[in-house]
């Protein structure tokens, strides 16, 4: 037992049922639990009780052992004289209140069931690499299963909402800059999200405008500083890159970027030389995309405009120097997807949080439904327990359930975890 727990099961009214007595014999009557105090002071608040024939409202603490009460100093707080209720697991004192009347006590041991404490023991002790609540997901009833994941999306959108808030402040509040600094982060993929970013960030947008009729000279100004035209090549299209960097370079006074490009294990359609031409041909399409995210409510519609081809040159490369077969390397729907689920929606969601509208947040979350279920190595684990997921809205939930829950054992937070730990108590 821990106090976790044991405010778990106070909370939720995970005991027998009545009656209850006090430690000291008296009838008690529990109307109202209290509202879980989740800043300093007692552990619930404003709970109803009545003991014998009297109605008290006031607070409850709870302890694992009632002598904790004096460990913890709460007889000298000024935030516990209105404790009405002490409820503890082990009675192994009796305390006494500011003013010297006995604190009466609800010893809940006695009243909660074996079956919760052994189910609650088994979640946290399984060495289960995933989960530990695998074997009880059947029986989960869809409902509760819709309203967690709807719960677990917008959880996961609020926390990509803080970064955006973040980089604004940054950016001086300044959209289509940070638009520009994630759809370059994402384009980038895990593996080189931080130089694709790095690269954005030291390109702006004024810099970008001034060479939007040029595709070579974007593909140059992102190459370069992505350390993607550093070597010798035999090619002239890389040497003509190569040439055209080191002005834009000198004209605009570029840093230097510390990062280098990745390939290692990387399936060639997503190599950052192919991945940073592709970004090149659709900052030239549209260098206000922000506006055009905002004014767009057709998610079809923004997924064509981002399905770019870059220039004739990738027909036949994947990489510089690296002849190959002729194919169109248009960005694919995968691709558009990830942007879509992890910079537009996101930026859509953080907007009407920033402005107060709430249309956006809603755009935000049925575009997430209208997405297909993502593919990865923790969405395949998920699906291995038969669950309905259809729509990224499923996909990105579980993902936040993955990590924020099941990897940091907080089966008390989770409703799936209520779920079962309540079931049949």
């Amino acid at each position: 037992m821990n106090e976790d727990l044991l405010q778990f099961i106070w909370q939720h009214r995970f005991i027998r049922n009545a009656p209850y007595h006090t430690t000291e014999g008296n009838l008690l009557e529990i109307a109202h639990p209290g509202n879980r105090n989740f800043n300093q002071g007692p552990d619930f608040l404003n709970a109803r009780i009545k003991i014998e024939n009297t109605e008290w409202a006031g607070n409850i603490e709870l302890h694992i052992h009632a002598s904790d009460w004096y460990k913890h100093r709460h007889e000298t707080d000024p935030n516990f004289l209105n404790i009405i209720l002490h409820v503890v697991w082990i009675n192994d004192q009796i305390i006494y209140n500011h003013i010297g009347y006995e604190i009466p006590t609800l010893c809940l041991q006695p009243y909660v069931s074996n079956l919760l404490l052994n189910r609650f023991e088994s979640f946290m002790v399984s060495h289960t690499f995933f989960k530990p609540c695998h074997e009880y997901l059947p029986s989960i009833k869809q409902l509760t299963w819709v309203a967690w994941k709807e719960r677990l999306a917008v959880e996961r959108l609020e926390k990509k909402a803080n970064k955006i808030s973040e980089y604004l402040r940054e950016a001086k509040q300044d959209w289509e800059s940070i638009t520009w600094w994630l759809l370059a982060a994402n384009m980038g993929l895990t593996v080189n999200e931080h130089l694709f970013e790095s690269m954005a960030r030291s390109i702006s947008l004024r810099i970008i405008s001034n060479h939007r009729n040029q595709i070579h000279q974007l593909e140059a100004l992102l190459l370069g500083q992505s350390n993607l035209l550093v070597r010798p090549f035999k090619e002239q299209y890389p040497k003509m890159l190569q040439k055209e960097y080191q002005y834009l370079q000198k004209k605009y006074r570029l840093e230097k970027i510390n990062l280098q490009p990745a390939y290692l294990r990387m399936r060639p359609a997503s190599f950052p030389t192919l991945r940073m031409a592709q970004l090149a041909s659709l900052i030239q399409l549209n260098d206000h995309y922000f506006e055009y995210f905002k004014k767009t409510a057709d998610i079809f519609a923004v997924q064509k405009k981002l399905m770019v081809l870059p220039n004739d040159y990738w027909l036949y490369h994947y990489r510089f120097d690296d002849i190959g077969l002729y194919k169109e390397k248009r960005l694919g729907l995968s691709m558009v997807n990830s942007l879509l689920i992890n910079t537009v929606i996101p930026l859509l969601f953080a907007y009407g949080k920033k402005i107060k509208e709430n249309s956006y947040q809603e755009r935000a979350l049925n575009w997430l439904m209208q997405i297909a279920f993502e593919r990865n190595r923790i969405t395949k684990e998920w699906n291995s327990y038969q669950l309905n997921n259809r729509t990224s809205l499923d996909s990105q939930a579980l993902i936040e359930l993955n990590g924020s829950y099941c990897k940091q054992r907080r089966c008390l937070d989770c409703a799936i975890g209520l779920s079962i730990l309540g079931n049949q108590l």
